[in-house]
């Protein structure tokens, strides 16, 4: 029973570094995608690449608001 009030609490935190994985991995590749395009194909990468590319940023912010959150709960876990 303690287990699954722990479980929830952990779950946000958990989806929240999930998402910041997931947007970092899609802006790197949209970001290869871009320098390969060009070699590969003889055209110019698509609008889409370069919207792509934003969620490179979103993933590091993303990171950061994760480690923030989870830094203030450990320290607020502790009762001091």
């Amino acid at each position: 029973m303690g287990n699954s009030s722990s479980d929830s609490a952990r779950a946000p935190r958990k989806g929240l570094f999930n998402a910041a994985i997931v947007c970092f991995a899609v802006g790197i590749a949209a970001v290869v995608a871009i320098f390969l395009t060009p070699a590969l194909t003889d055209g110019k990468p698509g609008l889409v690449l370069f919207l792509l590319t934003l969620a490179w940023p979103l993933g590091f912010a993303l990171a950061i608001a994760f480690a923030l959150q989870s830094g203030r709960r450990s320290k607020g876990g502790n009762g001091s």
